[in-house]
């Protein structure tokens, strides 16, 4: 794979930020709260001839907000010699901004832009082959077991379920959400919330209800007791695995990566990361916020390599951007390049 980026010499580039609300099908728990709407930031940067694009998702777990990472972009451009950005300059301003949902955005619309310039697709720009259709995970928030088991019903047997679960009732959600999709196989996502002793409690009658993976069960920062621990469930870093500079950390922790694109700070990391990944033995799941089809895009470019798939943000929400991802029976299809990292549709409008 190669990251070597192709542009035009010394354009002058214009940036524009804003942020939408996307409201939601329903409220949507997870071990640290709920939403009824995602707020996502989008991101357009134009050679005033082609315009790329992105969306990202501002992470109050890392301290992140619209109005934060809205002033992290437009930071930008205040250090420049007139506060231009050109082709030559811009990748090198986007690397220095932290990993985060600010960098992300701006690095996959410059990704977008620059396979718009070239007429080509981001996929053939990081030689990566033509994503596949997939299996990804559709998700359940955190309610009753009788309302998670009827939640899990309506999506009529589908083939990878994440479920998201506090450290209440473990057993009991998991048994009714088993007896109404027996054929399912399920990711638990405890997002941080339980203790080692709830992990050791729960982990063996998890893996007899079908649960194929166990997702961030204990605090980032505080899971050096996973060292000692044998789990008969393949565990998940997600909060604890950002970049490539946590892969030592993990090792003997963890058996699995959620790379998200808002943890890396956009496409060039996850990329990187991936592939470190992959070859020091970690497995591979990709993962989002709750958002648009727009925001899942450059990671549907890496499905491919990863052995779980969790984009289902846009089943997520009432209504998805134009050209978004088809989802049929918990498959999701490859990404239109109408909607990214290919085709030119702000010059045909």
């Amino acid at each position: 794979m190669t990251t070597t980026k192709q542009t035009k010499s010394q354009l002058p580039l214009t940036m524009k930020v804003f942020n939408q609300q996307l409201p939601l099908k329903h409220v949507f728990r997870i071990a640290r709260g709920e939403k009824t709407q995602a707020d996502v930031i989008v991101v357009l940067i134009s050679d005033g001839e082609n315009t790329g694009w992105a969306e990202a998702v501002p992470y109050a777990r890392y301290q992140e907000s619209v109005e934060s990472v809205t002033k992290q972009i437009n930071s930008l451009t205040d250090k420049l010699p007139g506060g231009v950005l050109t082709t030559d300059n811009i990748a090198e301003h986007i690397a220095k901004l932290p990993a985060g949902a600010a960098r992300n955005a701006c690095d996959c619309a410059w990704w977008d832009l620059q396979a718009k310039q070239t007429k080509t697709s981001v996929a053939q720009l990081l030689n990566l082959d033509p994503a596949q259709a997939c299996i990804t995970a559709q998700t359940l928030s955190i309610d009753s077991p009788n309302k998670m088991a009827k939640a899990v019903t309506a999506l009529n047997s589908p083939p990878l379920v994440k479920v998201k679960l506090d450290n209440q009732d473990i057993i009991e959600k998991m048994t009714a959400i088993k007896q109404a999709a027996p054929s399912s196989q399920f990711i638990v996502d405890a997002n941080e919330g339980w203790s080692i002793n709830d992990l050791k409690a729960c982990c063996q009658q998890l893996k007899a209800l079908n649960v194929v993976l166990i997702e961030q069960p204990l605090p980032a920062g505080q899971d050096q007791e996973l060292i000692h621990f044998n789990s008969p469930i393949p565990l998940c870093a997600d909060e604890s695995c950002h970049t490539r500079n946590e892969l030592d950390y993990l090792k003997g922790r963890y058996q699995v990566i959620n790379i998200k694109l808002d943890k890396t700070g956009g496409l060039t990391e996850a990329a990187l990361l991936a592939q470190e990944a992959k070859a020091q033995g970690f497995e591979l799941m990709l993962g989002c916020m709750v958002a648009s089809s727009l925001a899942m895009a450059p990671l549907g470019l890496l499905v491919n390599k990863a052995k779980f798939v969790d984009l289902d943000g846009p089943l997520l929400i009432r209504k998805d951007r134009m050209y978004g991802f088809e989802f049929n029976q918990g498959v999701m299809q490859p990404l239109s390049a109408k909607l990214w990292g290919g085709i030119n549709i702000w010059s045909e409008e």
